[in-house]
């Protein structure tokens, strides 16, 4: 006859529940999109791996996700570091190969004055984070993604990878690589049951955003840009752009006649720096 009582799980039920868990890798946790990301991502059925460089922000952030049910890992490492890099994300598939990849750190860099360059070690900082970092990423965690027979990768591109801005011309060239190879990475992927999803925000609510020079029209909060993004993954859409007037303006830039971009460009005042 049954009391009515369950007993506890034996220890073969607990580990079968930890390895049903999704995992989800984020970098540049401790930025606006990052930490919004991650708790939309925080619910007790995930194991949120959170990247970050500000540790007491990083700390916080996962005591947040951990509320919320998630099971938290952090990291530091230098992710310019290539080694470093390899040996993190190799040890943390062995015990867990990602399910979904957020390759979300970046930085950004604009020129001091008018008519000047943008200065030459920022320019190589910022490629080696918002560009190599995510393609040396891809290439030590496919493999056991392909293995596995499934995964996501997430690219984090911008709006201003459709028409360079003379406000921040790396910037802008980071993105539309990071763009090119997202793309190109989905259809050689597909195959293998990995998606691929480039994200392409417009301006986000954040400490970089108020850094950058120029307008910043349709402007969304960390929240809403996050539950956008996390909407696309879910649906494995090749493409996620948003807000929409932005996005179809900026698009037009890729499209029309280069004179006439660079006029508009000019037009709507993404041509100042800022600089004296």
């Amino acid at each position: 006859m049954s009391t009515g009582r369950s007993s506890p799980p034996s220890a073969t039920e607990v580990s079968a529940r930890a390895v049903q868990q999704r995992c989800v890798l984020i970098t540049g946790a401790t930025g606006a999109i990052g930490g919004a990301l991650a708790k939309v991502y925080a619910t007790p059925d995930t194991h949120l791996v959170l990247h970050g460089r500000q540790q007491q922000t990083l700390e916080a952030l996962a005591a947040e996700c951990r509320m919320a049910g998630a099971k938290v890992t952090l990291s530091s490492v230098s992710l310019t570091d290539d080694t470093a890099l390899k040996a993190w994300l190799t040890a943390l598939s062995v015990d867990q190969v990602p399910d979904i990849v957020i390759a979300n750190a970046g930085k950004n860099t604009h020129p001091t004055h008018e008519g000047g360059l943008e200065p030459w070690d920022d320019v190589q900082a910022l490629l080696d984070i918002n560009l190599k970092t995510p393609i040396a990423m891809a290439q030590h965690l496919v493999p056991a993604m392909q293995a596995r027979g499934s995964g996501q990768l997430v690219f984090i591109s911008s709006l201003a990878g459709w028409h360079g801005l003379p406000t921040t011309p790396s910037y802008s060239a980071s993105k539309a690589g990071i763009k090119a190879y997202g793309e190109g990475l989905r259809g050689l992927l597909a195959p293998h049951g990995i998606g691929v999803t480039v994200v392409m925000p417009g301006y986000v609510t954040s400490p970089m955003s108020e850094a950058m020079p120029g307008p910043k029209p349709w402007e969304w909060s960390p929240q809403r840009a996050a539950n956008k993004i996390a909407r696309g993954i879910s649906a494995n859409r090749a493409r996620v752009s948003f807000p929409f007037p932005l996005n179809f303006g900026t698009w037009w830039l890729a499209v029309l006649p280069a004179g006439i971009s660079q006029w508009l460009v000019k037009r709507f005042g993404f041509h100042h720096t800022g600089g004296s």
